[in-house]
């Protein structure tokens, strides 16, 4: 395989129609650790927003099992991606995360934020680090891709094209970051969990390397001080750089999976999908709480 057989596949293929299978490519062939490390500090964006940041405190879970919280969000989103919406197990995964949100009073706004995150934050990520953009294919599909999936979820008013869920984006952070106690707790868990990732010698570097990473309003909003400016070009200088190194690389011919590598560390001897997440004391196994079709499709909002 040369560097850009994936590229051509994804161009040969319509995102209208195979957005899923365009979105799995890049996340699983093309960009793997860069997808992974970019839908993190999307969902870690969230934090920053005081009506997500306090319930995900108020909850304990991302305080409290950090790890098991990060493995299940990674493990559910896996499923629906790897086996797609309407497999079995893709249901599955839907059904299980709509339970989850179900139990909580959340916005549709704050909905459609969370949304925009896992469409905008990878696109900026890759035009600033990756070995290439995306294509103008993976945009749209990765568009369509999460469009379908806040379908699913009962979501309404979802953002057509990438500028609008990029215009969403920045609107709701600008009205919204602030400063919470709740979303700071939540903010030193997941710095905290991504330390245990690599050897202790190297915690405080990876502190400090994280939050070089986060642009200015989002620091902010979590009360972080501003780190050197010298430090904050070397650690962007060396994402950078590895990228350039990245692209000379030969392509991954088999899909880079979470559940396989080293991080998602709950499920030692194997998990299912329906156990993962978190249930209420006395909750019913059963269906989807979100009404749906036969095809997948909601037939009434939440």
């Amino acid at each position: 395989m040369k560097r850009h057989t994936w590229l051509k596949r994804i161009e040969a293929l319509d995102p209208e129609v195979d957005f899923a299978e365009i979105y799995r490519i890049s996340g699983q062939h093309e960009f793997p650790w860069d997808t992974s490390q970019s839908l993190s500090f999307a969902l870690y964006r969230t934090y920053a927003v005081p009506g997500i940041g306090n319930l995900l405190a108020d909850t304990g879970e991302f305080t409290g099992r950090a790890q098991k919280r990060y493995d299940d969000t990674v493990l559910i989103l896996e499923a629906a991606l790897e086996h797609g919406f309407d497999a079995p197990q893709g249901r599955e995964a839907i059904r299980r995360m709509n339970r989850m949100h179900r139990r909580y009073r959340i916005s549709n706004d704050d909905f459609l934020y969370v949304l925009a995150t896992f469409v905008v934050v990878p696109k900026r990520w890759l035009d600033a680090y990756g070995w290439r953009p995306y294509c103008p294919h993976e945009v749209r599909a990765t568009v369509n891709y999460y469009r379908a999936l806040g379908r699913r979820m009962g979501l309404r008013d979802i953002p057509a094209t990438y500028e609008e869920f990029e215009a969403l984006l920045d609107a709701y952070e600008r009205a919204h970051f602030a400063f919470t106690p709740g979303g700071r707790a939540v903010s030193d868990a997941t710095l905290d969990l991504m330390q245990t990732w690599y050897p202790k010698v190297l915690a405080r570097q990876v502190r400090l390397s994280s939050i070089c990473l986060l642009d200015d309003p989002l620091r902010e909003a979590f009360g972080y001080p501003r780190p050197p400016a010298a430090v904050r070009s070397a650690v962007r200088a060396g994402m950078r750089l590895r990228g350039r190194v990245v692209r000379h690389l030969p392509p991954r011919r088999t899909p880079s999976l979470a559940r396989d590598g080293r991080r998602v560390r709950s499920y030692p001897c194997g998990y299912r999908i329906g156990e993962l997440g978190t249930f209420a004391p006395a909750e019913r196994q059963g269906g989807c709480p979100v009404p749906h079709d036969r095809t997948g499709e909601v037939t009434e909002a939440p």
